[in-house]
């Protein structure tokens, strides 16, 4: 199949019909019929969704194509690594540029590792299932988007339905940790009633819907309780108190014995003080490399501040990231006045 003759779909914008799930699936499935090597890949610093529906479309893939080598990229920490399938996880220094298509899940091809991208580009196909707005269908051959869906886990459970793939429980608990993330426990506004109806379904099937949540929304290491602390103990708000503001310097990781992975759920702390309608947590990634992690409650679209401020910048309209290159205090010194003029009433 040449690349330029493969079905693409996409899903509509907001307040259209659903994406054509079907016709994916159907272009995926031969697809797949002419590939000997697949690898499945979320973007820099995978989370919850990304690492649960990578692994969840991982076996349906097996299950449909016994014959197709699949692996999946990206380093699950200890948070997910209780996840049918983390401990066969490659990491990303490990990926080579030998595969025949390469999938992108809850992120796009912007915001790769270097050997993960190398990877992308070598690959004889490419393709992407997502949900955010930011990602547009410009470098793939195949494209599943839909802006409407809680998680990209929730795109993938309907095309191992369409393929007749059997949901058992560690692939319902892939599935829920995606959906439980992204939604922080079905209390984003994302949530919606077919993100209920799809939880009630993998409950059905036996997951246990407490222990997955304390472990992936609230457990932490204790190293990363006294993280959360000092962000907060030095956290401050600006612009009237719509505006909350935390850093990580590199030094702190080391100095408390924390990792990156401990700094989840961090930026949502901030959000919830109360009368603050933006978060953003400054985290030096290394020297000269800062992550901005940007929430918002119900007003401000965070998505198109990150693009505003980084090339790479984007995500959800009340979650997203971007990198900028620079000193952590020059980031300081230049975003706040951006969070506090989109922040104002």
């Amino acid at each position: 199949m040449d690349p330029g003759n493969v079905a693409t779909t996409r899903a509509p914008q907001r307040g259209m019909g659903a994406p054509d799930v079907a016709a994916f699936a159907d272009a995926l499935d031969g697809l797949l019929q002419q590939t000997a090597r697949v690898l499945l890949t979320g973007p820099i610093d995978p989370d919850g969704d990304s690492i649960g529906a990578c692994l969840a479309l991982a076996v349906g893939i097996r299950q449909r194509h016994p014959a197709v080598t699949v692996h999946v990229a990206g380093n699950p920490g200890n948070r997910y690594a209780w996840m049918a399938g983390a401990d066969a996880m490659l990491p990303d220094a490990q990926v080579r540029p030998d595969y025949d298509l390469v999938m992108v899940l809850d992120g796009d091809r912007h915001r790769l590792e270097a050997p993960v991208d190398a990877a992308f580009k070598a690959a004889r196909f490419r393709a992407i299932v997502d949900h955010h707005g930011s990602t547009g269908e410009a470098g793939y051959d195949l494209h599943l988007l839909d802006r409407t869906a809680a998680s990209t886990c929730q795109m993938v459970y309907p095309l191992l339905q369409l393929w007749s793939v059997s949901v058992d429980l560690p692939m319902a608990e892939l599935l829920y940790t995606g959906i439980i993330f992204d939604t922080g426990g079905f209390r984003h506004s994302n949530t919606t009633p077919a993100t209920h109806r799809l939880a009630a379904r993998l409950v059905e099937i036996g997951v246990d819907q407490s222990a997955v949540c304390i472990r992936v929304l609230s457990e932490r290491s204790f190293a990363g309780v006294q993280l959360l602390g000092h962000v907060l103990q030095r956290s401050q708000l600006i612009g009237g108190g719509r505006v909350a503001i935390g850093s990580v310097p590199h030094g702190l990781f080391s100095t408390l014995g924390a990792s990156y992975e401990d700094l989840e759920g961090v930026v949502d702390a901030l959000l919830h003080i109360r009368g603050v309608e933006v978060a953003c947590l400054f985290i030096e990634k290394e020297p000269e490399r800062v992550k901005l992690s940007l929430r918002s409650r119900r007003e401000v679209d965070v998505a198109a501040i990150a693009a505003r401020l980084s090339p790479n910048g984007g995500g959800h309209a009340r979650a997203a990231g971007a990198l900028l290159l620079g000193p952590l205090q020059a980031a300081l010194d230049r975003v706040p006045a951006v969070l506090e003029a989109a922040a104002r009433p």
